[in-house]
């Protein structure tokens, strides 16, 4: 693996961006080596700045469900690129998504759209405040809901405590308002709902951003009740799932009760676009309904649409089928590796990791016990065999359906021969 021209545009970037990075995980601070400068994608290919070609594992953390580049998306957004980018004025287009989005989601009546996962969580948080009039929420520890104030927090130092700042620049005021509890624990969230006046539980269903942790029916079947015996509302974070697990996302697959739903990535087919919906009785309370502020000058924008609307259109019941059968390979050609090293894996559709950890984690606190620097290792061996992975243990993989056969037996034999050499030595 060449990394000659990758290296020389990193040491560049440091001088001008942050970190060299737009966003702190492309640093590969928590593995080894150098990030590689893409250059082109095609299918389930990436290539970089020194002519590696990569089988791409996290598909840009979600989107690129049926591959990058694929013709129908790129066609949609060429057409609708020359007839105008962003008007700030609504389309029909943006119409038939919400009403193409509303009939795919159980949850959704209705939908507003915005431009990032980030954007999503914290305006269906908002909403959730001003229809409930209350000020707290809970978070669930490890689920990441975008980088802002509301959600950036860590737990306190017990379970009766406030959450504490998770970043610099986030007050310790506004920390408090939010409290945590471990996913797959039903007691804290009850302890947390009859202590406190909550607003709202906002999770992921499935974890994408701690490693993908499967969640117990019990776990997701409880909270539901809980929420409705403490007249909460039940957020579920789709930004990852929603499209993935199915077109009706995690709460479709996993038949979830919520109130409120937020959707991003593959919703906008690889340009910026997200939404939060749900029931329409909560959804009416925002502006210029209601009384609850929401705006953005790019939401809707015709691009993302377009793309959104393409990629959706693509997502068949024969395409769920064959992504699950691919990810069932994956696990299946994995399952004497992990009976005989201390590996786990974790899969919920075409969501995994591979967890350098003897059991499955099922909370954040289980999967800080992994082994994470023998992870970096793992995915810098991985990218010397030409397969991208998360470059982090918290991250989980997302497959794409561009993968042939023979790129899913390249990555169970590569990650066989890594895991086996890591363990040799």
């Amino acid at each position: 693996m060449n990394q000659h021209q990758s290296k020389s545009w990193f040491d560049r970037a440091q001088n001008v961006i942050p970190g060299g990075v737009n966003s702190p995980v492309r640093a590969f601070n928590a593995v080894e080596g150098t990030p590689p400068f893409i250059v082109s994608a095609k299918g389930a290919y990436m290539i970089d700045e020194d002519g590696n070609q990569y089988i791409d594992l996290i598909g840009s953390w979600g989107p690129m469900i049926v591959g990058h580049a694929h013709p129908t998306v790129v066609e949609a957004i060429h057409q609708t690129a020359v007839t105008g980018t962003s008007f700030g004025a609504p389309t029909k287009a943006e119409v038939l998504f919400a009403e193409e989005l509303c009939a795919a989601h159980p949850v959704l009546d209705m939908v507003r759209l915005c431009s990032s996962g980030t954007e999503s969580t914290m305006h269906a948080i908002r909403l959730a405040r001003g229809y409930t009039n209350r000020d707290v929420i809970v978070k669930i520890d490890g689920c990441y809901h975008g980088a802002h104030d509301a959600v950036l927090v860590e737990a306190g130092s017990g379970v009766a405590t406030f959450a504490k700042p998770g970043s610099e620049g986030i007050p310790t005021a506004v920390a408090e308002l939010t409290r945590t509890a471990p996913f797959n624990d039903l007691n804290v969230v009850e302890q947390h709902l009859s202590t406190s006046t909550v607003a709202a539980v906002i999770l992921e269903a499935v974890p994408g951003n701690m490693g993908c942790i499967v969640p117990t029916e019990e776990y997701l079947e409880g909270l539901s009740k809980l929420c409705k015996k403490y007249g909460t509302l039940l957020i579920v974070d789709e930004v990852m799932t929603g499209f993935r697990l199915s077109k009706g996302g995690a709460c479709e697959r996993l038949r979830i009760d919520a109130d409120l739903v937020t959707l991003g990535k593959i919703v906008g087919g690889g340009l910026p676009l997200a939404a939060f919906g749900g029931r329409r009785e909560v959804m009416e309370c925002l502006s210029p309904l209601g009384a609850v502020y929401q705006a953005g000058t790019l939401s809707g924008n015709p691009l993302a649409v377009a793309a959104g609307r393409a990629t959706l259109g693509l997502l068949s019941d024969v395409v769920y089928q064959e992504l699950e059968g691919k990810a069932e390979c994956i696990e299946a050609g994995l399952e004497d590796l992990v009976a005989k090293y201390p590996v786990s894996f974790a899969r919920v559709g075409s969501m995994f990791t591979l967890f350098f950890r003897d059991q499955a984690p099922t909370n954040f606190d289980e999967v800080k016990e992994c082994d994470f620097d023998m992870f970096g290792t793992f995915h810098y061996k991985m990218l010397e065999r030409n397969v991208y992975f998360p470059p982090s243990q918290y991250e989980a993989v997302f497959l794409s359906n561009a993968l042939s056969d023979v790129e899913v037996q390249r990555v169970i034999s590569g990650i066989i021969d890594v895991v086996e050499e890591l363990f040799a030595q």
